[in-house]
């Protein structure tokens, strides 16, 4: 008993902690904004903002809801220990330890979503995935990676839209960019950033000997209006070219793709998946802003060269995370020390563990 009121004193201070840390009184200031937006006559003119501004309504007044009940039932359950002990009653000793576990629980769900808290968490996210190296099996692993972050936002009923898809000759994808569009996409998303490592025995080698392939993972906010970062005219160099994907017949046979370089940073971005020119270019630019944004907020010139597009770095000695499927079942992230075993859940979107384990180290840091 006396450990268990050891950690609900720790989780106490935490809470308290967490109202200075996350500007509690701004969160309520949020929320009566929020009210003030719905309750304007053309709030449901546009449908799909209007239902975002709904859906963090929502999740602000669960989180102070849940704060709120936390912290008493927390303080409760403090004085039923006390009371307990006091009395020497052992009879409460099932319910309490039960009550405690379910409390728990219910903190570190509501730690994750304070995590989340940063100026860009609750936006849309832009992935990318490049292979790396490792040849063909690279292209195949970025491919693996893709279905995995499909599957994890399907989960997270987050829409994902393809912006730009290159196939690989034999085999998986060159790279991909796609957009996860979702309240707190990115804030979920952010951890994955970074080189990603598969072992595993090669089903394009004929001696099915292991292999070692890597690719990397971009993770950007996507900024909610040109205020966030704006592009000046002069620094870019705007070109078209034949599209070279899918989209249908007008699109093979007419210059729709564009690709846009900022000349300062030397960073290009092509998009080539919609129909029209004018789309591609838009959504270029929407690219193009984070990644300049990103790169202006890099310290590191490694960190800036990753950013630019010099992939070099996806190989060994950088990864983020490694995926072993041979000799042994293990995923392991070496920026926290987080390890499972259950491979295949992992790959089949099951990221919650990885990416709460990264962001609870972030706050510590």
């Amino acid at each position: 008993m006396e450990e268990m009121k050891i950690k609900i004193e720790k989780m106490l201070v935490d809470l308290n902690e967490w109202q200075e840390i996350f500007n509690w009184p701004q969160k309520q200031q949020q929320i009566l904004e929020l009210e003030d937006k719905m309750n304007q006559p053309d709030f449901w003119q546009d449908q799909a903002q209007a239902k975002k501004i709904g859906q963090e309504l929502a999740i602000l007044k669960q989180e102070l809801e849940q704060f709120n009940l936390l912290k008493k039932e927390l303080v409760e359950l403090k004085l039923l220990i006390d009371e307990s002990e006091k009395e020497k009653d052992h009879s409460l000793t099932k319910e309490i330890t039960e009550k405690f576990l379910a409390l728990e629980q219910m903190f570190g769900q509501l730690e994750v979503k304070f995590l989340m808290s940063g100026a860009y968490d609750k936006n849309d996210a832009l992935l990318a995935i490049h292979a790396g190296t490792g040849g063909v099996d690279a292209m195949d692993w970025a491919e693996m990676l893709e279905r995995m972050y499909l599957r994890y936002s399907e989960r997270k009923e987050f829409k994902v839209k393809i912006i730009e898809r290159q196939v690989g000759g034999e085999a998986g994808i060159k790279s991909v960019i796609f957009e996860v569009v979702g309240l707190y996409a990115y804030g979920n998303l952010k951890s994955e950033a970074g080189v990603h490592r598969l072992v595993r025995i090669s089903p394009f080698d004929a001696e099915k000997m292991r292999h070692t392939s890597f690719a990397l993972v971009e993770v950007l906010p996507e900024l909610a209006n040109e205020t966030d970062y704006e592009l000046k005219e002069e620094d870019l160099e705007i070109d078209t070219f034949r599209s070279s994907g899918h989209g249908g017949q007008s699109v093979n046979t007419t210059d729709s793709a564009v690709r846009v370089k900022h000349k300062p940073t030397g960073i290009v971005v092509s998009c080539q998946n919609e129909r029209s020119q004018l789309q591609n270019k838009q959504t270029a630019l929407k690219i193009l802003a984070a990644k300049v944004k990103q790169y202006n907020e890099a310290k590191e010139e490694e960190e800036r060269k990753r950013i630019r597009g010099e992939f070099s770095e996806a190989a060994w000695g950088n990864q983020a995370r490694s995926y072993v499927l041979q000799p042994y079942k293990l995923v392991k992230d070496h920026r926290t020390d987080y390890e499972t075993a259950e491979v295949e859940a992992v790959l089949d979107g099951g990221l919650d563990k990885l990416i709460e384990t990264y962001l609870k180290g972030k706050i510590k840091n």
